[in-house]
């Protein structure tokens, strides 16, 4: 007996949000509705002027998305896939929460995850904000990871009873940095 996919149709009147990102010099909106348990029930994408190539490919991925989440595929399953994935236009973005992307696609499973799954999920697949990377990056830079070792100069013995290295240290202006939890040297 063969199975028979579930669909979950969305209401008649829906919530969701439309966000807009240039990339590469290239806008694009998504549109993401949800459903009445606050969940994500169908995506749109719109680039370019209708009926282009890029227009028409931003519209299958989409609606390719949105029938995944119809019939139960979990979003995490679904972004995953566009995660890194690379080609044209990509680069910088407008998007404070993910400055730079590899393409218009890994900037929509990115948008989708932040906005649409728990921390836990997103971080499984390696999707943080910006300041979720600073956060977590403040948990390893510590007094000793920010020691910038000196560069040998060859010098031993100015006459004062610091070696070389010290030497140079004072010279440069290099020594300890300690960086505060927000990321400001003290």
């Amino acid at each position: 007996m063969a199975e028979t996919a579930i669909q979950r149709h969305m209401s008649r009147r829906r919530s969701g949000h439309t966000t807009s990102v240039t990339i590469g010099g290239e806008r694009f909106r998504l549109t993401a509705n949800g459903r009445d348990d606050d969940t994500l029930g169908e995506v749109f994408i719109q680039w370019g002027k209708q009926g282009s190539t890029g227009s028409g490919m931003m519209d299958v991925y989409a609606a390719a998305l949105s029938l995944g989440l119809r019939h139960g595929v979990p979003l995490a399953d679904l972004v995953s896939h566009g995660v890194d994935l690379h080609f044209a236009p990509s680069g910088r973005t407008d998007d404070p929460e993910i400055p730079r992307v590899r393409s218009v696609i890994d900037w929509m499973a990115r948008r989708l995850a932040i906005d649409w799954l728990p921390h836990d999920e997103r971080a499984r697949l390696g999707i943080y904000t910006v300041d979720e990377r600073v956060e977590k990056a403040a948990d390893w830079l510590t007094i000793e990871a920010a020691k910038i070792p000196a560069p040998r100069t060859g010098r031993h013995d100015a006459g004062d009873g610091r070696d070389g290295e010290q030497q140079e240290e004072d010279r440069c202006g290099i020594g300890t940095v300690a960086v505060s939890s927000h990321g400001a040297a003290q």
